[in-house]
């Protein structure tokens, strides 16, 4: 009877994300803050993202909270991506978990900083510069809750405070991530995951940039006044996913691990992603994945920088008397048809 009701919540899960979270390519652009949508963590970026079912620790903050239950103890995870190689952005990604008790869940916290470089400053009087340079600052703050509400479930939730200014202007805004994830089988080898994110309400810039000197109407006067005005409101880029996965075990001290992900996105076609890890005990895990779009084919109808393969590897080591302690280095490739690439590497410290 528990696990038919089990198979029920999964069944109403799919038939209400593609109800709700059905793509739509004519919405493309109309979005804003789509760093949410970036992946700064090197783990599940060599996934190309497919591990929605399976992912863990600190990096489930950005793909399925739920996984956020699975730490032990203290994990404490730092990771810097070199985005679109030749563009001159740089992500730094860092992420903090701690388990509350035995039977508290665990909470985490994750903050996720971009940097464009230096643009030069140019106004309408000095179209060629003023000699002044500025830099934009876009970041985002998660706190999250997620417990293992049995033996087989957990979920979580977290609340994020997205940030985007340049000088005297900028936006702020709330948006939300919810995650479920179930798992079954004498080694809890197959795993099914579902997400939402980025839910809030809609965005807005403000500030001193969008004012300027104008003069009165005809006759009112020879003088001047500020003249404010108003910029138009943003969409926060919402999306479910949805997976599975599950590990095959030819040995005591090997695992392959084959995952699959939907992904459904309010403002773009939906999309498949595909992925395979192999696993030498805890020691060593060797990843791919794919991450396969409309028209990823096709040059003239693929209009994304990533092309779809991703690559990553982790070497992972136990430390401390009782060996339950381990500290990880993590590696990830994803290719693009422009630019070089975008490389991710992160330091991962399990107490």
């Amino acid at each position: 009877m528990r696990k038919f009701y089990i198979y029920k919540l999964i069944f109403c899960s799919l038939f209400i994300s593609t109800a709700l979270f059905a793509g739509n390519d004519n919405k493309r652009g109309q979005a804003g803050a789509t760093e949410l949508l970036i992946n700064p963590w090197s783990r599940s970026s060599g996934f190309a993202g497919a591990n929605t079912a399976m992912v863990t620790g600190v990096e489930a903050m950005r793909l399925n909270v739920a996984g956020l239950s699975q730490i032990n103890k203290t994990e404490v995870l730092f990771s810097n991506s070199n985005w679109l190689g030749g563009a001159g952005v740089s992500i730094n990604s860092v992420g903090f978990g701690q388990k509350l008790g035995d039977n508290g869940g665990v909470m985490g916290v994750s903050l996720m900083s971009m940097n464009f470089g230096e643009f030069i400053e140019t106004t309408v009087e000095l179209p060629e510069g003023t000699g002044s340079t500025f830099s934009p600052n876009f970041f985002n703050i998660g706190l999250s809750y997620s417990k293992v509400f049995s033996n087989n479930i957990s979920g979580g939730i977290t609340v994020r405070i997205i940030s985007e200014s340049i000088p005297q202007a900028s936006a702020q805004g709330v948006c939300f991530d919810g995650g479920v994830q179930y798992r079954t089988g004498e080694r809890n080898q197959f795993k099914f995951g579902v997400s939402m994110r980025n839910l809030g309400p809609t965005m807005r810039y403000s500030g001193d940039g969008l004012s300027f000197r104008g003069s009165p109407p005809q006759g009112g006067g020879d003088y001047q006044l500020r003249l404010d005005q108003r910029s138009d409101k943003f969409e926060i880029p919402s999306l479910m996913n949805i997976g599975i996965s599950y590990d095959f075990q030819p040995g005591l001290e090997h695992r392959i691990t084959p995952v699959a992900n939907f992904v459904s996105s309010t403002f773009t076609n939906d999309h498949i992603q595909i992925g395979v890890e192999y696993g030498f005990k805890n020691y060593l895990m060797l990843r791919a994945g794919f991450d396969y779009r409309d028209g990823i084919f096709d040059s003239e109808l693929h209009t994304d920088a990533f092309n779809g393969p991703a690559f990553g590897a982790t070497l992972q080591l136990p430390f401390g008397i009782e060996k339950d302690k381990s500290f990880g280095v993590d590696f990830s490739y994803r290719t693009t048809d422009y630019f070089s690439g975008t490389t991710s590497v992160g330091v991962i410290l399990s107490l």
